[in-house]
């Protein structure tokens, strides 16, 4: 359990970002730093829609970055990427290591396209050997990369990860939910893993009226990479392929 004092910790190579950005700025410098943000965010947007608008369909695989290349969830990752590309998918990631790379590794063996949709980080985050030159983008902000994702994936598959993971797969669900995107299949794998988290969305979310009982149909808990990919295959048999937006 974090304390309180913890809570409010800044780490110290933090401290000095942390103080300029709570400096007082006159008007002119923050118009001036707004409108650099704005051409930046529609520069990384363009470049984004010019690269992948042409790839063809493809399922986004996501899951830690800390998953090392032994690991069961490394080798089922890969697995998952190259039977989805034995079907005529695109693999697209988030340019990483550990479950990405492994991702765009299937991808590559299985003779693919391999999508990498790379960040910017304070330890910045190396982009893999597995994606194909032509398809590795790196974004700055969070936000469009994430849009990146939704518009140009028809179905996610989740393997075990953190924080980032769990933000990619619940605002696809929710957005899916709110019927801002078309609905597309979201597969979470490995089920001792999901397990606790889809029991509280159960006993807790569910249960106190949060979200209704047809929500909890909107991803599909599953095993083995068989069982991801047939449901992905399933979903795509039954409903054309159209664009996310």
């Amino acid at each position: 359990m974090i304390n309180e004092e913890d809570a409010f910790h800044v780490p110290e190579q933090f401290e000095d970002a942390v103080k300029k950005a709570f400096e007082p700025k006159n008007w002119n410098e923050t118009k001036t730093n707004d409108s650099w943000t704005v051409f930046k965010v529609m520069s990384e947007m363009v470049d984004g829609f010019e690269k992948l608008a042409r790839i063809g369909p493809c399922v986004s695989i996501f899951g830690s970055a800390r998953t090392n290349e032994a690991a069961p969830n490394y080798r089922l990752a890969e697995e998952i990427a190259y039977l989805l590309t034995k079907k005529g998918f695109g693999i697209i990631s988030g340019g990483g290591p550990g479950i990405m790379e492994a991702a765009n590794k299937g991808a590559h063996f299985a003779g693919g396209k391999s999508v990498g949709l790379n960040i910017t980080l304070p330890h910045e985050q190396r982009s893999n050997p597995f994606i194909d030159p032509d398809k590795l983008i790196t974004f700055d902000h969070f936000y469009i990369r994430k849009v990146m994702f939704m518009k140009y994936s028809q179905g996610y598959i989740v393997l075990p990860g953190g924080f980032g993971t769990l933000d990619e797969m619940f605002e696809a669900i929710t957005l899916i939910q709110t019927h801002k995107m078309v609905r597309f299949p979201v597969v979470l794998v490995k089920k001792s893993y999901w397990q606790g988290l889809i029991s509280w969305v159960e006993e807790q979310l569910l249960d106190e009226g949060m979200i209704a009982e047809g929500d909890m149909r909107l991803f599909r808990l599953v095993d083995t990479a068989e069982d991801a990919v047939e449901h992905i295959d399933r979903f795509y048999q039954k409903f054309k392929i159209k664009p996310n937006f």
